[in-house]
């Protein structure tokens, strides 16, 4: 069992920036898929960017593409999510997932490991 812990949501302006942080609890899920989902009220969860398990290669949803940057550090265990020029429709709790598979996808389904959430709020 991995478990995922998210932090570095909050409140900003629009315009403004976040880091997200996600640290696994242990290590072994080096060659797993990393992605960044969100989750807005009454709305449905949606993928927002996703990272292959040596980081060769990022996927992006096209709302935040130009914007957001996802990395991972294998060596903490640890996968990042970048958030520039934030806009209040990025407002959403954010999750974390891990999936065991080689190539990437945006399905939320294909991921068996998820952290709690991190609340992100973006102001006009």
């Amino acid at each position: 069992q991995v478990q995922l812990v998210e932090s570095g949501g909050g409140s900003v302006q629009a315009g403004g920036s976040l880091r997200l942080s996600c640290t696994a609890s242990r290590r072994g899920y080096s060659n797993y898929i990393l992605a960044w989902f969100r989750q807005a009220p009454g709305k449905e969860r949606e993928f927002v960017a996703g990272i292959n398990w040596d980081g060769s290669n990022a996927y992006y949803a096209d709302s935040v593409k130009g914007r957001f940057i996802i990395s991972r550090d294998n060596g903490e265990t640890a996968v990042y999510l970048e958030m520039n020029s934030l806009k209040p429709p990025d407002t959403a709790v954010y999750y974390c997932a891990a999936a065991d598979r080689l190539r990437l996808t945006t399905m939320a389904s294909e991921y068996i490991y998820w952290g709690q959430g991190t609340q992100v709020t973006v102001s006009s």
